[in-house]
């Protein structure tokens, strides 16, 4: 039989494809944790890919994976797709994606599969890094082409002998390191929110935090002055932040395949971090270096959304992202409140607020008035040219 390795969740769509497809390939199952994960739940999900007829269930650990490559170039570049949403589960998929290929060559796999419809994003992001990184091992997506429902998935996994718990779940939760999305009947709407019960954290503290972050060029290396890795930091403060219920937005966007959609979702590490290094690099950056920065991370996140990663410009954009963070050091004191959070301040050597070049709106130490006239005049030039010449009749 040839040898498919297929993307493996555990849930309906993926354990239909495990079936069916075991049928006529040796199957491999493969689950990459991006975040998430307990081991509990890695141990049950392997469980189940077996009871499905895989030969082999491997789950690849990409965490430290995904902040490198990905997560790290989005806090540098303070990326929120529409100014909301910081990309949680879109960026995880690409690393899904590109491990999953990676595993499929290492054992000379002919095909790969995953449990894609025909009608959202991730079919785009998913067949675009398999068909970019391994031409030649062929893409099977049952689901996408049998356009089957929920009910004929169930009623054949029932007929061979698979008879597990599939009730769809009131909400859809997909957790990982950068947050977790919440899907409802709610968000198929354009009006209705969604209820405080859907969300996965719920408040159980009232009095205000205080924590202290600290970046060193552009990560997060410290909470509370404990030093860890980034990603571990990041989770550190999620636990901080999830106790307050922060992070709670819906996402409104356009799709890949040209339909809107919308989103609900839960990131309060991710929204804490990224604001607060922007506020960082508002003090330690230059204004052009932020206008500049500011137009190419909006590319970045919209090419990474859209299954681009693979792109070399993809590249070029993080090496002008990386550079721009040498400077990016400090401290930024935060607050944590219910559903919300305050950014009271930073601290850094490289502030460039430096008390020696004056007060804004106070004094100046770096300049006369006749200075400043002069200074003043020229600027207004081209103004003034502008509307003597054309005030012409």
């Amino acid at each position: 039989m040839k040898k498919l390795v297929i993307a493996y969740s555990g849930g309906l769509d993926t354990s239909y494809c495990a079936v069916s497809l075991s049928k006529e390939y040796d199957v491999h199952a493969v689950s990459v944790n991006t975040g998430g994960f307990t081991q509990e739940e890695i141990n049950h999900i392997e469980t189940n890919a077996y009871k499905m007829g895989v030969s082999t269930y491997k789950n690849i650990d990409a965490v430290a994976t995904f902040y490198q490559k990905v997560v790290k170039y989005l806090v540098f570049g303070n990326v929120l797709k529409n100014n909301t949403y910081p990309l949680s589960v879109s960026a995880e998929r690409i690393i899904q994606a590109i491990e999953i290929v990676e595993y499929a060559k290492s054992i000379d796999a002919e095909y790969i599969a995953h449990g894609s419809t025909g009608a959202g994003n991730d079919q785009v992001r998913f067949d675009m890094i398999f068909q970019t990184l391994a031409p030649n091992i062929k893409i099977i997506t049952p689901i996408r082409d049998q356009k089957l429902t929920r009910q004929e998935e169930i009623d054949y996994l029932k007929s061979n002998g698979i008879d597990m718990s599939w009730e769809k779940a009131k909400y859809s939760v997909n957790k990982g390191l950068w947050g977790t999305s919440v899907g409802g009947s709610e968000t198929l709407t354009s009006e209705k929110p969604l209820p405080n019960e859907a969300y996965p954290s719920q408040l159980k503290h009232a009095e205000d935090e205080k924590e202290k972050l600290t970046f060193k060029k552009g990560e997060l290396v410290a909470v509370n002055g404990i030093e860890n890795a980034p990603e571990i930091n990041i989770e550190v403060l999620n636990n901080l932040a999830s106790v307050y219920a922060i992070g709670r937005d819906i996402h409104v966007g356009d799709t890949i395949v040209g339909i809107k959609g919308r989103v609900g979702f839960e990131a309060a590490a991710a929204l804490i971090t990224i604001k607060a290094h922007h506020l960082l690099e508002k003090h330690t950056l230059t204004k052009w270096q932020l206008q500049h920065k500011e137009y190419l991370a909006s590319f970045y996140g919209m090419h990474l959304h859209e299954g681009q990663y693979l792109d070399p410009v993809m590249r070029d954009i993080e090496a002008f992202l990386q550079s721009s963070q040498d400077k990016v050091t400090g401290d930024v004191f935060v607050t944590l409140k219910p559903y919300h959070f305050s950014l009271d301040g930073i601290s850094s050597k490289h502030d460039l607020m430096s008390a020696k070049f004056g007060s804004y709106g106070e004094e100046n130490k770096a300049w006369t008035a006749d200075d400043a006239k002069g200074f003043i005049k020229i600027l207004g030039n081209q103004n003034k040219i502008y509307q003597q010449v054309n005030s012409i009749k």
